[in-house]
């Protein structure tokens, strides 16, 4: 029973771990799209100043910290690892 309630447990988390995945790659083709667009809107009717890199930037760091959060910390070892090392300790004391 004990390594069923395991193999559920690495099935969810890997279930999880797709639909975040595939959440970043939507956020970034969103992006990759909009931007253009943006830059273009800014370009034709207000050439003057270039308010569209406050879109750039400020969408990008966004999506940066949303790659972090999938593949970042994971790359760094900083992932979520740790609380499944605490829980397991707490479970053995």
């Amino acid at each position: 029973m004990d390594i069923e309630f395991t193999n559920q447990q690495r099935y969810y988390k890997a279930q999880k771990r797709v639909k975040d995945i595939k959440g970043f790659y939507i956020h970034l083709t969103i992006y990759c799209f909009i931007i253009p667009i943006i830059i273009f809107i800014n370009l034709e009717f207000v050439p003057h100043f270039h308010w569209f890199w406050f879109s750039v930037f400020g969408w990008g760091m966004g999506l940066f910290f949303h790659w972090l959060g999938i593949f970042g910390f994971r790359l760094l070892g900083l992932g979520k690892n740790w609380e499944d090392k605490k829980i397991k300790e707490f479970m053995n004391e």
